[in-house]
């Protein structure tokens, strides 16, 4: 008996966290949400990035999403990094 089983390719998952933000921006579309407020303003670039590229297969086609980070300063001085985007539109 062979300690691999071959059973063929896994699923595609179809609700990651990913999938339900751009399902939720596809429901509201042009309408720009706060989908992430990661530690860094790096990090918020990099996750901007990914949706606009549709790096992440829940943001095909590429183009479909608009995504920017942003860096907020609040009232209180605190800062908090964030990823706006919503969506433009594309084959479904």
């Amino acid at each position: 008996m062979s300690p691999v089983e071959f059973v063929g390719p896994p699923p595609k998952q179809r609700n990651t966290k990913h999938s339900r933000i751009a399902n939720s921006l596809r429901q509201h579309p042009k309408e720009w949400g706060v989908v992430r407020t990661p530690a860094t303003s790096v990090r918020a670039a990099s996750a901007a990035q990914a949706i606009r590229s549709a790096r992440l297969p829940a943001y095909e086609p590429a183009g479909s999403y608009e995504a920017v980070a942003r860096t907020i300063v609040q009232k209180n001085g605190d800062v908090e990094h964030r990823v706006y985007a919503r969506y433009v539109g594309g084959e479904q």
